[in-house]
């Protein structure tokens, strides 16, 4: 039986810094991750821009992700890609946490990061729409180069479709939203934005269903209802952001069952800790009073969480790990990269 200190269910920004900071604070740490790749839903919107991390230049998602990934590898943690956790049990002081493939894991701490969960974008209910996903049908966007001089409806009317359509101006030749309801819920500056370009707004309308062309491969044109009359929008691509279905698998026995509130764990303020000893939580998945639901706080949720985990492994521990700059643990690092 091999034993973890500490055990990260979740490989998004809140896990890949909670790996970094236990291994700071020299943890045998494990992260366990459902999807093929690191980086949690910062992934659905490689191309995106962030501005808003403290000491970074504005860099696009996939890079960021890159760097967090490379970051979390600094001490070289034990990473489990395709393994999602079923069930959570404790025997005696360990943890035992065993996957969907029959896997058995064992920790003396747990911090869950599992963000939103596993999303799966809500599809397009209509007979026959999925044999389109192959070629101009789309749930998000993987490169934005596609879509140069294309006309594009965009069906949504939430952050995410507005987001995307924004990113969209850049390439795209036209633009069209659709969005069923009469109000539109995006940010404010991102209709602006649209507006300001000429894009065409289709309101309480609706895709009723999807033309295909002569080969039958592709979407050719949307019939779109709307207010009872039906359009005919001829299109090269259809970005969908109907949101997403959040599946929180965690299992736990009855006797460490976190105390949780709708979706969230419900975590002490300033500590991270649930309601269950040797439980921690970390990122988008928890809740408590101030919580700041951006990066930085994910980022504080990681330190406050894996620090605990140590004092409750440890309870002589110190509340804090040693600072970057006067840890010995950087001292070769450091050489090398002044070589560069």
């Amino acid at each position: 039986m091999e034993l973890f200190d500490v055990t990260i269910v979740g490989g998004g920004p809140a896990g890949l810094y909670s790996a970094f900071y236990s291994g700071l604070r020299d943890l045998k740490t494990k992260i366990i991750e459902v999807q093929p790749v690191l980086g949690g839903k910062v992934n659905i919107y490689p191309e995106k821009v962030l501005w808003d991390v403290g000491g970074l230049p504005p860099m696009q998602a996939q890079q960021f992700v890159q760097n967090l990934i490379m970051q979390a590898n600094t001490f070289s943690p034990t990473i489990c890609l395709n393994t999602k956790v079923e069930q959570v049990k404790k025997q005696d002081d360990i943890f035992v946490i065993t996957t969907s493939q029959g896997e058995v894991h064992y920790s003396k701490t747990i911090i869950v990061a599992v963000g939103g969960g596993i999303l799966n974008p809500i599809k397009l209910e209509l007979e026959g729409a999925e044999k389109y996903e192959m070629t101009n049908l789309h749930y998000t966007i993987l490169g934005l180069e596609s879509f140069r001089n294309k006309k594009v409806l965009v069906s949504g009317g939430g952050n995410g479709a507005f987001d995307w359509a924004v990113e969209l101006l850049s390439v795209a030749k036209e633009v069209v939203v659709i969005y069923r309801k009469e109000q539109i819920t995006a940010h404010e500056s991102q209709v602006k934005k649209l507006k300001e370009h000429g894009v065409k707004f289709m309101l309480n309308a609706e895709i009723q269903s999807l033309v295909s062309n002569e080969d039958k491969k592709a979407i050719d044109y949307v019939a779109i209802s709307q207010n009872g009359v039906t359009h005919q929008i001829q299109v090269d691509d259809v970005l969908i952001c109907h949101g997403y279905n959040r599946e929180i698998s965690l299992s736990f026995d009855d006797n460490i069952q976190p105390q949780r509130k709708d979706d969230y764990y419900l975590v002490s303020h300033g500590q991270c800790k649930t309601s269950v000893p040797g439980i921690f939580g970390a990122g988008d998945i928890v809740s408590y009073d101030d919580k700041v639901n951006l990066l930085v706080g994910t980022f504080q949720d990681a330190v406050l969480a894996v620090n605990n985990a140590c004092m409750y492994i440890n309870p002589g521990a110190e509340k804090y790990a040693m600072v970057s700059s006067h840890n010995d643990k950087f001292e070769e690092k450091n050489k090398e990269l002044l070589k560069k």
